[in-house]
């Protein structure tokens, strides 16, 4: 716990979702008085450069790990009702549900659509009286009519508006580093080297500037590691792994319902040059505003983990396989516009339960890292816990003492 009237000297390593909470949360601790603590966030590319800014932003209670869930979900509306969250990241209730669905034949829908002339850019039929009669009859809501007739085949609930919900991540996670700031948090862009310890306490960081590539060492009464899958460049005990993920973004030319899928695709057998016989397929669909879809796909180990998020590898075959796969059930998605191609790597812990939150050992230095795929989701709950390991010695809100990094470390 910090003493009233104590210096602190606060430094967090990476600006993804976690770090980025961590500071706003530092910031509006009780605790905080800018004339005595300094925060400064280290981020070795730009704010938002990896997963947090190519995540897909879902949001629910019903989320792993339940011990820090509610939490978090909690703190998302909260944040959103204070800051203007809606206009500001997108944020917004949603439904969640799991689809079965046929995929079409690409060459067919393009030989249909070319048959009526025009412009191939106008999307197709919405769905007749017939069809949307016999949808419901099948439990399909009425309006997911984004998804083609033909195509769908059973809808299964997964999370309504009441525990489901999303934000746009990188206009979130930019959001929390902008708003940290305005409350005296400083971010330097700069890799990590070295995390320097006086006996059993944190004393200093030292990193190298991005623009300059000059080496600086900066005091540390605490250290926060929080730099997703690039978390071991750092510490290199800690148990995390890398996988990459690939993923577009999908601007339709009508209006796509607020609905997040997760999708089992029959492909019919010559969809694609890499398949010669029927195939299942899973990509995860999200509708956001403005007629937006993220759509992203299974995730590879192909390629190494880069040094930093900047350096990443976008594969376009992989891109174009996400294409293909919710073009053959959705005719708004085939005839969108394509605004993103994009890939980026998940943190995972390897050993015992993830993520990681809190105490390392060395007194000082703490880590939240590992949280895959709900980073987003996990992100206020996990900066909220770390102003309070900072300044209370402990985390108050929930227990995560099933995370405790030192069981693993």
């Amino acid at each position: 716990m910090a003493a009233q009237g104590e210096k602190k000297n606060i430094v967090i390593i990476g600006g993804g979702i976690i770090g980025c909470t961590t500071a706003y949360y530092l910031t509006r601790h009780p605790a905080y008085d800018p004339s005595l603590h300094s925060i400064t966030l280290l981020e070795a590319s730009k704010i938002a450069g990896g997963a947090s800014g190519k995540a897909g932003g879902l949001l629910g209670l019903w989320a792993y790990p339940s011990c820090i869930v509610p939490l978090s979900y909690r703190e998302h509306a909260k944040l959103a009702k204070e800051h203007g969250g809606e206009q500001r990241w997108g944020y917004r209730p949603v439904h969640c549900g799991q689809i079965s669905a046929r995929g079409r034949s690409l060459k067919a829908l393009a030989a249909a659509v070319d048959g009526k002339g025009g412009d191939s850019k106008v999307s197709l039929q919405k769905r007749t009286k017939e069809a949307i009669s016999s949808l419901r009859k099948a439990g399909i809501p009425e309006d997911l009519d984004w998804i083609a007739p033909e195509s769908l085949e059973e809808y299964d609930e997964m999370g309504d508006p009441e525990n489901t919900a999303q934000v746009h991540p990188y206009q979130f996670t930019t959001s929390m580093a902008a708003l940290a700031e305005e409350k005296g948090a400083k971010i330097i862009l700069g890799a990590v080297s070295d995390i320097e310890k006086s006996g059993d306490q944190v004393k200093s960081v030292t990193y190298s500037d991005k623009a300059s590539g000059e080496s600086h060492t900066i005091p540390a009464t605490d250290v926060i590691i929080s730099a997703g899958p690039w978390t071991r460049n750092v510490y290199p005990k800690a148990p995390i792994s890398s996988i990459r993920a690939h993923s577009v973004v999908i601007r339709a030319h009508s209006p796509i319902s607020p609905y997040a899928l997760f999708t089992e695709i029959s492909l019919p057998a010559g969809f694609s040059k890499k398949s010669r016989g029927p195939s299942y397929v899973a990509p995860e669909i999200y509708a956001r505003p403005n007629d937006e879809a993220y759509c992203c796909g299974e995730g590879d180990r192909l390629v190494p983990l880069p040094k930093t998020s900047d350096a990443v590898e976008v594969d376009e075959s992989r891109c174009q396989d996400i294409l293909d796969q919710v073009a053959s059930i959705s005719d708004e998605l085939k005839d969108g516009d394509v605004i993103a191609k994009q890939a980026c790597y998940l943190p995972n812990v390897t050993a015992g339960n993830g993520p990681l939150i809190g105490q390392t050992g060395t007194k000082g230095l703490l880590m939240a890292a590992g949280h895959t795929c709900w980073g987003i989701q996990n992100g206020p709950g996990t900066g909220k816990l770390m102003s309070e390991f900072v300044f209370d010695g402990k985390a108050k809100s929930a227990n995560v003492s099933s995370l405790d990094p030192r069981k693993v470390l």
